[in-house]
């Protein structure tokens, strides 16, 4: 039995818009019990907040097949590090999910007079990025606290265009501290451990839109690469890169028929 991780920004959607096939494609996956999963490293929603944007384009899905690089974030650090205070560089989803955890939270406006308190900064991408939350949270690494990125996009795919993405926040934090953040999503290792828990199968299916992160994450864990071309990367960047997917498809709507003949009735 196959089992298919989704990437979403680019894949399923493009900002608020829903790609051609995707709805179909998830009809077929639920009408012959097909398992999957939408991975994204968008940490700035968590799944609830998911499930009612999918909605809105007409996708039903259950919020437990929503795994967001914030929810991977802090079943990360639950499982492996020590409960601690922690200084969220992110949007309302990733704060929500280290919530949900118990952990406490040292907000921007406490951190002037606590910032030495902080155990652990992460970081995910961030729209209301500002000067303070760069400053505290590089403090805070340079005194020792554990610095942790959600994932390493540097851009993501909006109708406008590309937009500055987790990774350029990540970049700025590493340029003034000198420090390597832990990155838990796609395409690094911490994230399978987190899908694994939710997804059972024999052969694993990626499909997405980055080079650098879904195929690269598909080759890592030993997964069937399967690259669209409605988000970030090109067939020119396949061309110059090492990372090379083992399908191309121009959509998502072309992997219906490809499932169609790959897919054992």
């Amino acid at each position: 039995m196959i089992g298919i991780i989704f990437d979403m920004d680019g894949v399923i959607y493009r900002g608020n818009t829903l790609i051609e096939g995707a709805k179909e494609v998830i009809e077929y996956l639920k009408s012959k019990n097909i398992p999957f999963v939408f991975l994204t490293n968008n940490s700035t929603r968590n799944a609830k907040m998911y499930r009612e944007k999918l909605l809105k384009l007409g996708i039903d899905v259950e919020e437990e097949r929503i795994i967001t690089s914030g929810y991977a974030t802090a079943r990360y650090l639950q499982k492996h590090f020590k409960k601690g205070k922690v200084f969220v560089i992110g949007g309302k989803g990733l704060v929500e999910e280290i919530n949900n955890i118990g952990w406490e939270i040292i907000s921007v406006e406490n951190a002037k007079e606590r910032w030495r308190e902080i155990d652990y900064v992460v970081v995910g991408l961030d729209t209301k990025l500002t000067y303070e939350k760069l400053k505290y949270g590089t403090l805070a690494i340079r005194n020792g606290a554990k610095f942790i990125g959600t994932n390493p996009d540097t851009t993501y795919p909006s109708e406008e265009g590309l937009l500055p993405g987790a990774g350029s926040i990540l970049a700025a934090l590493k340029a003034s501290t000198d420090i390597e953040p832990l990155v838990i999503g796609k395409p690094n290792k911490p994230v399978f451990e987190v899908v694994k828990e939710k997804l059972t199968a024999d052969k694993i299916w990626v499909v997405g839109d980055r080079l650098d992160t879904d195929i690269a994450f598909a080759k890592r864990i030993g997964a069937k690469a399967i690259m669209v071309l409605t988000g970030v990367s090109t067939l020119e960047d396949i061309e110059k890169s090492g990372i090379k997917p083992d399908l191309v498809l121009p959509s998502i709507k072309e992997l219906l028929e490809y499932l169609k003949v790959h897919v054992d009735d």
